[in-house]
C-alpha cells in the first residue's frame, strides 16, 4: 500500500509563512519605490519606516533564539547591536577610499558588526551562561550599560569627535540609501533561514530540551554550557548585522542603546510568543509602527503623554494575548485553527491517494 505524501501548495506557504510574509513585504514596497509611489515623503509608510521594522525584525528573532527557545532572560541586547553599529560605521568611513563600491562596503561593514558582536558574546557568555534566571538578565544588563558608557567615551579621529552625540554614516550609504529598506530584508530573510534551520535540526532539539528540563537534558548527555553559549553568540551575531543596518539608516547615538531598548526587543518578543519565529515578525511590524505613528501624531504638548498611550496600547494587547476568557478567540486566531478550517484532512481515495497491487 502506497500512500500519497504530495502537500498541497496551500499547505506548503503556510509552512512557510514567515519567509512569505517578509517576501511579500519586500516585493511590494521594492516595486512602489521604484514606480515613484512610495518615497520618504509618503504618509504612513516611508521607506524609513521599512528599514527600521526590518532591523527591528532580525533583533526581535535573534533575542526569542534566547529567550524563547533556549529559556534564559537576556537583557543587553542592544549592547550587541551597538557593538555592531559602531564597529560597522568605523569600517564604512575608514575605508571609503580603499573601497570605491558602496555597496561592496555595506556588506563587509555588516558581517564584521556581526562578528565583532558576536565575539563580544562569546566573551560575555562564557562566563555568564553558567548562571540561569535572575542573575544572568542583571550580567547581561551590566554588560549592555558597559558597553554604552565605554563607547561613550571613546574618541575617534575626526570620524567620532563627541563620542557622547554619536555618528553618522548616512552620506556613505546615499548611493544605496534609497532601497536600503529592500537590503535590510534580504538580511532578515537570512536570519530567518539560519535560526529556522537551527531550530529544526537535532540542535535545536537539544536548545529546546534545555528550556524544558536542564536536569534531564544534563542526564541525556546534553553538553548544556556548549549550546547555551553557541546560541548566545548567533544571536548576537545578528545583532550585530541589525547594527550594521541602524548604523547606515539614522544617527547611532549612546543615549538610544540603553536597557530601555533592550526591554523593547524582550516585549516584543514576548507580545509575538515565546519560541514563535512568526509572532515576532508580527510583533515587530505592530510594536514599531505603533511608536512611529504615535511619534507623529502627539507632537507638541501631547509628546509627554505618547509613553502613557504606548503602554496602554501594550497593555490591552497583551490582556488580549494572555486572558483566559478571550482563550477561544485566541484559538481561532491561531494558524493551527486556520490549517485546519482550509485543509480539512481529506478521505483516502481508490483512484488517487491509495494504490493497491495485486
Amino acid at each position: 500500500m502506497k500512500k500519497n505524501t504530495n502537500k498541497s501548495f496551500g499547505r506548503i506557504l503556510l509552512d512557510n509563512k514567515s519567509y512569505l510574509l517578509v517576501g511579500v513585504i519586500a516585493v511590494v514596497a521594492a516595486v512602489l519605490t521604484a514606480v515613484g509611489v512610495l518615497t520618504k515623503r509618503t504618509p504612513v509608510i516611508t521607506p524609513d519606516l521599512l528599514t527600521q521594522i526590518a532591523f527591528t525584525m532580525i533583533m526581535v528573532v535573534s533575542l526569542n533564539l534566547v529567550v524563547g527557545f533556549l529559556g534564559e532572560l537576556s537583557l543587553g541586547h542592544a549592547g550587541f547591536m551597538y557593538i555592531g553599529a559602531y564597529v560597522a560605521g568605523l569600517f564604512m568611513y575608514y575605508t571609503q577610499d580603499i573601497i570605491s563600491l558602496s555597496l561592496l562596503r555595506f556588506v563587509l561593514a555588516t558581517l564584521l558588526g556581526g562578528l565583532s558582536a558576536m565575539l563580544f558574546g562569546f566573551i560575555v557568555g562564557l562566563p555568564a551562561l553558567r548562571l540561569r534566571g535572575d542573575y544572568l538578565a542583571i550580567v547581561t544588563l551590566a554588560f549592555g550599560e558597559i558597553v554604552r558608557g565605554v563607547l561613550k567615551n571613546i574618541t575617534v579621529g575626526e570620524f567620532i569627535k563627541s563620542p557622547a552625540i554619536g555618528f553618522n554614516i548616512k552620506d556613505l550609504a546615499a548611493p544605496y540609501s534609497k532601497y536600503l529598506f529592500l537590503i535590510a530584508f534580504v538580511l532578515v530573510l537570512l536570519t530567518l533561514f539560519c535560526v529556522q534551520n537551527i531550530v529544526k535540526s537535532k540542535h535545536g532539539r537539544a536548545i529546546t530540551a534545555i528550556k524544558d528540563n536542564e536536569i534531564a537534558a544534563r542526564a541525556m548527555g546534553v553538553n548544556i554550557t556548549y549550546y547555551k553559549l553557541i546560541v548566545f553568540a548567533i544571536a548576537a551575531f545578528f545583532a550585530g548585522v541589525a547594527g550594521a543596518i541602524f548604523a547606515s539608516y539614522t544617527t547611532v547615538s549612546p543615549s538610544i542603546f540603553d536597557y530601555n531598548y533592550s526591554i523593547e526587543f524582550l516585549v516584543m518578543v514576548v507580545l509575538g510568543g515565546m519560541g514563535s519565529v512568526f509572532g515576532s515578525l508580527i510583533s515587530s511590524i505592530i510594536i514599531v509602527f505603533l511608536n512611529v505613528q504615535l511619534r507623529s501624531i502627539l507632537t507638541g504638548n501631547l509628546a509627554g503623554v505618547k509613553n502613557l498611550v504606548y503602554a496602554l496600547i501594550l497593555i490591552i494587547m497583551m490582556i488580549v494575548s494572555s486572558a483566559p476568557k478571550l482563550a477561544p478567540l485566541r484559538e481561532k486566531l491561531n494558524w493551527g485553527y486556520v490549517k485546519s478550517k482550509l485543509f480539512k484532512k481529506k478521505q483516502p481515495n481508490a483512484e488517487t491517494d491509495i494504490q493497491t497491487e495485486p
